[in-house]
């Protein structure tokens, strides 16, 4: 019985870690740090952030939250996917949370499966 639960107590230990402060070249924590996009931080460190997109692809959607932080909008789409829209810059969504923006974003679609499958950049929602 003991032999069961020293493993147990492992991995329970593990998952209980603080979120990493870097993916690669990108500054999680000022990544997190600037929910909206309203501070202007995400736009000035988006040459790292793209530096990582083919690294992104493949994480799981825990992971993604793990290291993004919460996305600003959690969008359904169909065939049961989703996408993760992250604003890059100030916008409406700053002063009404909620509110229509066409700021610019990166949009992570998630397969059925929870996982990241494409990364894409637009104005506003895709």
């Amino acid at each position: 019985m003991k032999f069961l639960l020293l493993p147990l107590t492992v991995i329970l230990l593990s998952r209980c870690s603080p979120a990493p402060d870097t993916f690669g070249k990108l500054d999680l924590k000022k990544w997190r740090g600037d929910r909206g996009g309203c501070n202007g931080v995400r736009d000035a460190i988006l040459p790292d952030f793209r530096a990582e997109v083919q690294n992104l692809k493949g994480q799981t959607a825990n992971t993604l939250t793990e290291l993004l932080g919460r996305p600003d909008i959690n969008q359904i789409a169909d065939r049961n996917q989703k996408f993760y829209i992250y604003f890059l810059e100030k916008g409406p969504q700053c002063d009404q949370p909620g509110a229509k923006s066409n700021s610019r974003s990166v949009a992570i679609r998630m397969s059925a499966i929870g996982l990241a499958t494409e990364i894409t950049f637009q104005n506003g929602l895709p």
